[in-house]
């Protein structure tokens, strides 16, 4: 599955990594951080995805992304629960996801109107444990979306990426 992907700073893996204690506790911890915008798909030949992605991200400019907090999925519609994620405030990062999700299927229950920008820590953990984490308070971070990566979710890693303005 190929999917386009928003980098985050170092502050953000920081972040997640200073929580890393109180997350092990769960099933899977994540150790690469990083925001997904949207689902390609998969294809025999990843360029037609990239062709396909850059054609609806034209003219697309550069965004702002904040984290405000942490959160988590009580029942989310794929894998196992909850799931623990950073909440990503940008309303720049919802309209991008719109203008995909006029070229690319969507996942129904994860995308379109369901869509949730986050960067996910951990899940398959105690749901109290979720709960402590979210009302504990961070510092928000911001950062201007300059770029977004092509990722490739069988291999684990970004096969590409684009600048904005795209």
């Amino acid at each position: 599955m190929y999917s386009v992907n928003v980098p985050v700073p170092g502050r953000v893996r920081t972040l997640a990594n200073e929580l890393f204690p109180e997350l092990i506790a769960f099933e899977t911890v994540r150790e690469d951080h990083s925001c997904l915008l949207k689902r390609l798909g998969d294809a025999d030949h990843v360029t037609q995805l990239q062709h396909r992605a850059h054609r609806a991200l034209e003219g697309t400019p550069a965004v702002e992304a904040r984290i405000t907090g942490i959160d988590y999925f009580a029942d989310p519609p794929l894998g196992s629960a909850p799931v623990v994620y950073l909440a990503v405030d940008s309303p720049g990062l919802g309209q991008i996801h719109d203008d995909l999700t006029e070229s690319f299927e969507t996942v129904a229950g994860l995308e379109g109107a369901d869509y949730v920008p986050h960067v996910t820590l951990a899940r398959g953990g105690d749901h109290e444990t979720a709960r402590r984490l979210a009302d504990r308070d961070i510092e928000p971070i911001t950062w201007t979306v300059s770029e977004l990566e092509f990722w490739d979710g069988t291999d684990k890693l970004p096969v590409s990426r684009v600048s904005l303005p795209a």
